[in-house]
């Protein structure tokens, strides 16, 4: 697995996020499963199927946290500028079709939110923005054709 560059934030939400399913949901599958097998033939139980299901993907989830914890490395966030597009940059971007202004914090796949306006530095939007500086214009292909943005203000 590729290494997955993040905030202190977002590996503690990770974290939790693992301690959840390892202490909480998974015995409470364990529980499911023992409560659905006490109800005898197990060839016609759908309780069992259902319960066996939802263990087999928290285990693929933990397992998936497990190798994103493991790969995870912090970014030191006294060492970003503010000179070109990086990770863990706030940008403002004005499209230039619409007039609308728009910011974004690029941050790792694992932190993206869109609703709290943190895109994935693996999207079209971030990669096309990545490197450029204030008053750029970068025209982006994403996947509805191209759009063009001018770089307004790059922060922390």
């Amino acid at each position: 697995m590729a290494v997955t560059y993040m905030t202190e934030e977002g590996l503690r939400k990770l974290k939790e996020e693992l301690i959840e399913l390892e202490s909480v949901q998974r015995p409470e599958i364990s529980r499911q499963i023992a409560e659905a097998r006490d109800k005898g033939d197990l060839s016609e139980n759908a309780e069992y199927d259902a319960a066996k299901e939802a263990q087999g993907m928290l285990e693929a989830k933990i397992s998936q946290l497990k190798n994103l914890v493991a790969n995870a490395r912090l970014i030191d966030e006294n060492a970003i500028g503010t000179d070109e597009v990086q990770i863990m940059n706030k940008v403002t971007i004005k499209n230039l079709h619409t007039k609308k202004m728009m910011t974004y914090m690029l941050v790792s796949e694992s932190e993206a939110d869109l609703k709290s306006g943190k895109i994935a530095v693996n999207t079209p939007i971030a990669q096309g923005l990545l490197g450029r500086k204030v008053g750029d214009v970068a025209e982006i292909k994403v996947p509805s054709g191209m759009m063009t943005f001018e770089i307004v203000e790059i922060s922390i």
